[in-house]
């Protein structure tokens, strides 16, 4: 199994009021190709520090970051950003999105604005409405942003991301402004997308979201504590009773 990504010593320095603040000190960190990984730990922790540096949406102080066999942290901000487009995808907790815009229209922007995308426009749309049937939203596609629930803009966002081919996605609490039946729903299009291949890296602070993933690390004061394998999950309920019992112990034997 490839690597899609591959950190070595790994580390982010803020100084603020002359004070330094080291948030990331010495990451070694692996994501294989399909692998699905979430990432947990207290607030402060450098949870999302670390999935903006691996990502590329922060610089680190020191360290390497291998994506796809590349050193971004060595690339200029042009090159990244080209990276983050056409090879990356990427959701928030805050469906962040362009307000003058319909669903469909910023579902397809990164596509639009990709250099590698040679579809017509009409292709491209063709796409986008595609992945939003795929996730029950193409009635939507027409809609101001305005005019759709949490829920549907967070699916819109896993179209969004899905538009360029991404080899990994990057989702930071994707799912910590939704109801738990809303959010089961959206994660559960996330796994499915997972076990077509897509990597997947999530920090979350919801254990019933990280027990479906194959792999959980525990971040406490800037540094990997702890990680545990849980394998694949297969999509029951009963297996994932299973898993956040195990899972829940672990986390309290970390201290969470």
């Amino acid at each position: 199994m490839e690597k899609v990504l591959d950190v070595k010593g790994l580390c982010k320095t803020y100084v603020v009021n002359k004070r330094q603040n080291n948030v990331l000190k010495n990451i070694d960190l692996t994501i294989n190709e399909g692998e699905m990984v979430s990432v947990m730990g207290p607030s402060g922790s450098g949870k999302s520090t670390l999935l903006y540096c691996v990502s590329g949406m922060d610089r680190p102080t020191s360290g390497e970051v291998s994506f796809d066999g590349k050193d971004i942290s060595k690339l200029n901000d042009k090159k990244l950003a080209e990276v983050r487009l056409d090879e990356m995808g990427f959701i928030f907790q805050q469906m962040y999105m362009m307000k003058n815009l319909s669903v469909l229209d910023n579902v397809i922007l990164p596509s639009v604005r990709s250099k590698k995308n040679k579809e017509s426009r009409k292709e491209t749309e063709r796409r986008g409405r595609d992945l939003m049937k795929r996730m029950g939203i193409d009635d939507i596609a027409e809609n101001d942003i305005n005019e759709a629930s949490g829920g549907q803009l967070q699916r819109a966002c896993i179209c969004r991301s899905l538009m360029n081919h991404p080899k990994v996605i990057f989702a930071d609490e994707p799912t910590g402004a939704l109801n738990r039946s809303t959010s089961d729903e959206v994660f559960n299009e996330l796994l499915e997308i997972n076990r077509e291949g897509t990597a997947v890296m999530c920090v979350t602070h919801d254990a019933k979201v990280a027990a479906k993933c194959s792999r959980v690390l525990y971040i406490m004061d800037g540094s990997i504590h702890a990680e545990i394998k849980l394998g694949k999950y297969d999509g029951t309920e009963s297996e994932l009773r299973t898993r956040e019992r195990t899972l829940n112990n672990w986390l309290m034997e970390q201290g969470w």
